[in-house]
């Protein structure tokens, strides 16, 4: 009913002769886990227009970069290799279809801030590979820029284990659930050393206010929450 023409809702028609199927794919997936109810609204469509227009300047940009080498270690390169263990165990284990939408945006990102990088062009079959089963249309045609064909066809990317191994993580500072600060530190330090981190945080500080902590909730390598 809510939905219905009758009741003031629009045929997906409409939308996707304005914008685009791929662009109304992708945001209704990103709205959040498909088992949620979500409620319809057109708003926030035309971000994810701009996230397309943007993906396709930057693949097409980095298709211009030579091949990257077999077993590039760079920091996109580990990047890359991050997004396809993410998304990769989204799909399979969590059965999620938003984050891994987050994953390429996030990618894409970094790929922009190193568009020479000798793993720019990997980093790019990656973010193409990983964001076709939600924008087919766009990433086809961005698989012939890359210089290939029949994306449909390919085989789903496996990440390079070794290239999971991070030296340095960022972690995250909350104060009673809310992020104050995030700092950069060495991977695998134990509890005790990330809130001993965490209290050293100036932001942190001020907003314990020298007050008593009553509980310290570490998540190592990622989160430590007063």
């Amino acid at each position: 009913k809510r939905m219905s023409k009758s009741q003031g809702g629009v045929w997906p028609d409409e939308l996707i002769d304005q914008f685009g199927a791929d662009a109304i794919r992708i945001y209704i997936l990103f709205q959040g886990p498909a088992n949620q109810d979500i409620n319809w609204t057109p708003d926030g469509i035309e971000p994810m227009v701009r996230f397309l227009r943007r993906f396709w300047r930057v693949v097409s940009d980095a298709a211009a970069q030579p091949e990257s080498p077999a077993g590039v270690d760079t920091p996109l390169a580990r990047k890359a290799h991050e997004t396809i263990a993410r998304i990769t165990d989204d799909i399979e284990r969590r059965f999620v279809f938003n984050t891994p939408i987050a994953a390429v945006m996030e990618l894409v990102n970094e790929l922009s801030k190193a568009p020479t990088d000798p793993a720019a062009r990997f980093a790019a079959e990656t973010a193409v590979s990983m964001l076709q089963p939600y924008a087919p249309h766009v990433c086809e045609e961005l698989w012939t820029v890359l210089g290939k064909s029949r994306l449909w066809e390919a085989p789903w990317p496996i990440a390079d284990e070794s290239l999971l191994v991070r030296n340095e993580v960022e972690l995250v500072l909350q104060v009673n659930g809310k992020v104050r600060d995030r700092v950069r530190v060495p991977a695998g330090l134990s509890e005790a050393e990330l809130i001993e981190r965490a209290r050293a945080s100036e932001k942190v500080q001020a907003h314990v206010n020298g007050g008593s902590e009553l509980r310290v909730i570490v998540v190592p390598d990622k989160l430590v929450n007063i």
